[in-house]
């Protein structure tokens, strides 16, 4: 099991055998090289922990604890942990701020709790069997000892193709589960439970000024950047040129004396590649703060990554950043093992499009009913769809907020981020669909009355952790490169929960208060320019570069003989794409995703071997 995640931590290793348990640990050393080996043990042996990721209020707990009269043996933040369970019994999680998946064995008590941090942002998965329990950081340890060929959970591969993303617990493995952010998972004598020991704030605080939230916020994105830059190794931060991460970038500046190593990736070329393209702001912002900086330009060929991203990622997300994320983590770990993200600033504070569904709904629904239904809605059917220009972009967006206008919030916000309607995913798998999927169980449980809120606490508990914080992790852990994201720290998480919609988004202005807060120490021209994703081209790549690749994975031969999916409708959404009557860029994507993952775990095959083939396929 250790030896198959050997990529996320190739300094060291470490077992712990006794009576009704086995632990082990890989570790990347970043913290304490010399003494934080793991598992690690209390003072009399009778607790044993392992731990993956930064606990980064350590010093403080350490502290604390001392005085109460611990003693530690190491300088190692993780054994905070330990002496919290001492201290606190199963209140110790309330003390933690980080990011981490941890394994606690109670010998006396002959108990484990597997628990995950509050946003997720560590993966750990899980199995049941006659023979007990089993846990990872990546679902391929779980394989190792399986004893048997993975299956495919049909039910799950709703979720992937519907939503580009499974939500926790369900997973594609069959039988093998994801621990969802923020629980605990007790396994004792008596019986094993899931319990969730964190929510968001489910009430906003109106009465306060934008200006005081703009500088709490402030503060506490200070404090978050400061407390995760501790390490005993060289550390360094992605540089898109966008907001979030220019904003960590100038506030690591501020607590270093050494320039900060950043990193960014763009593409070279005209049209859709120049629209992503943002080398030029990161670039305005390295010389603003004066960074050691490095670029690196990609072509579409990196899609033959593709078989060996998926077997580290190891769910088939429809996210074209995993090819990004991975090629700028490899430029960076040549000379960091710390990394510092922006990822989680745009749930935060308001900074995607779809989070002006109800401001718009409410106008929207002014018009007179006809106008909407015989005018509006043929004219944005009409509209193309694409993401190769900002027009085309808009013009996407314009026929999704047309189509959810006159839907309830819920369904209106599925229409936004679903990648495959409820009628098309039904024609297209043949398995037939039961039971609410992942998002749809979300949503009927969202009691919150603030727009902006209800919208953040649901994607607390899907996108982010189940896309972003999942291939972040999984894409740098692949390259032994630890990523931090200070965004996610949960006391400026539990902030802007706070932040009424109408101050965090006055007139419908995305990313006001967090602009307001970073007004002074970025530049004008960062603060206020037009939103980009960090994604690749993909959608016009498998129009043009990629259309040999996708013929081949996606072709009649593949989807017929691999038996999930109706071969009639696959076509259907080749010919919508392929003709900007849709974009199903991420649709396309995850279902290429799918084949090359049964490719893997299903059929056994080398990722190696299947990038060679596809390799080859594009040189023809």
């Amino acid at each position: 099991m250790a030896d198959a995640i050997v990529h996320r931590g190739p300094d060291d290793e470490g077992f712990h055998a006794a009576d009704g348990i086995v632990m082990g640990m890989r570790r990347l050393s970043i913290i304490d090289l010399a003494g934080g080996h793991q598992p690690i043990q209390n003072e009399d042996g009778t607790l044993w922990l392992v731990c993956n990721g930064e606990i980064y209020n350590y010093r403080e707990l350490r502290a604390d604890l001392q005085r109460a009269g611990h003693t530690f043996r190491t300088q190692s933040d993780v054994e905070v942990v330990l002496h919290l369970y001492e201290e606190h019994g199963d209140a110790f999680l309330q003390k933690l701020s980080g990011m981490y998946a941890i394994a606690l064995w109670d010998t006396r008590r002959r108990r484990l709790l597997l628990v995950r941090d509050r946003l997720g942002q560590k993966p750990l998965y899980y199995r049941i069997d006659r023979r007990g329990l089993g846990f990872a950081s990546e679902v391929k340890s779980l394989l190792a000892v399986a004893g048997r060929p993975a299956e495919v959970d049909l039910q799950a591969l709703r979720d992937y193709l519907g939503l580009g993303y499974a939500v926790a617990p369900q997973t594609l493995f069959k039988g093998i589960r994801k621990l969802p952010p923020a629980t605990v998972l007790v396994w004792e004598p008596a019986g094993s439970r899931v319990e969730t020991y964190w929510q968001l704030p489910g009430e906003t605080q109106p009465g306060i000024a934008g200006s005081e939230w703009a500088g709490r916020i402030r503060g506490e994105l200070e404090r978050a950047v400061r407390e995760q830059m501790v390490s005993d190794v060289p550390i360094g931060a992605f540089l898109s040129g966008g907001i979030d991460s220019s904003a960590v970038v100038a506030l690591m500046a501020q607590h270093t004396r050494q320039p900060v190593n950043t990193y960014s990736i763009g593409y070279g070329g005209p049209g859709a590649a120049a629209y992503y393209n943002e080398l030029a702001f990161a670039g305005s912002v390295a010389r603003r703060f004066g960074t050691n900086h490095r670029e690196i330009l990609v072509a579409p060929e990196v899609a033959t990554l593709l078989p060996k991203l998926l077997w580290h990622v190891e769910e088939p997300i429809s996210d074209s950043a995993i090819v990004t994320t991975y090629l700028v983590a490899e430029l960076a770990a040549r000379s960091v093992k710390v990394i510092l993200s922006g990822v989680g600033g745009d749930e935060l504070f308001a900074g995607y499009r779809r989070y002006l569904g109800e401001s718009y709904t409410r106008r929207y629904q002014r018009l007179p009913a006809w106008l909407r239904t015989r005018v509006l809605r043929p004219l944005a059917e009409a509209l193309p769809s694409a993401r190769s220009s900002r027009v085309m972009d808009l013009a996407r967006y314009a026929k999704q907020f047309v189509r959810s206008g006159e839907l309830p919030w819920a369904e209106q916000y599925r229409e936004f981020i679903q990648i495959c309607s409820r009628d098309r995913l039904a024609a297209l798998l043949l398995a037939p669909m039961q039971g609410q999927d992942g998002f749809d169980r979300i949503t009927a449980a969202e009691a919150a009355t603030d727009p902006l809120l209800r919208l953040l606490r649901i994607d607390a508990q899907t996108q982010l952790p189940e896309d972003l914080l999942l291939l972040t992790d999984k894409v740098t852990m692949a390259t032994s490169l630890e990523c931090r994201v200070p965004f996610l720290d949960h006391q400026l998480v539990e902030l802007a929960a706070r932040i009424p919609a109408e101050a965090k988004m006055p007139g419908g202005k995305l990313k006001h208060l967090l602009k307001e807060s970073l007004a002074g120490l970025l530049p004008d021209g960062i603060l206020h320019r037009s939103k980009r994703g960090f994604g690749a081209p993909m959608g016009v790549w498998l129009k043009t570069e990629l259309a040999p690749l996708r013929r081949v994975l996606l072709g009649r031969h593949a989807i017929e003989q691999r038996g999930l999916l109706d071969w009639a409708t696959v076509e259907e959404i080749l010919r919508l794409h392929d003709g900007s009557r849709e974009d199903f860029t991420d649709l396309l994507l995850v279902l290429m995703n799918v084949e090359l993952w049964c490719r893997l775990f299903i059929d056994g095959r080398d990722a190696q071997d299947v990038g060679s083939e596809l390799s080859e396929l594009l040189a023809a």
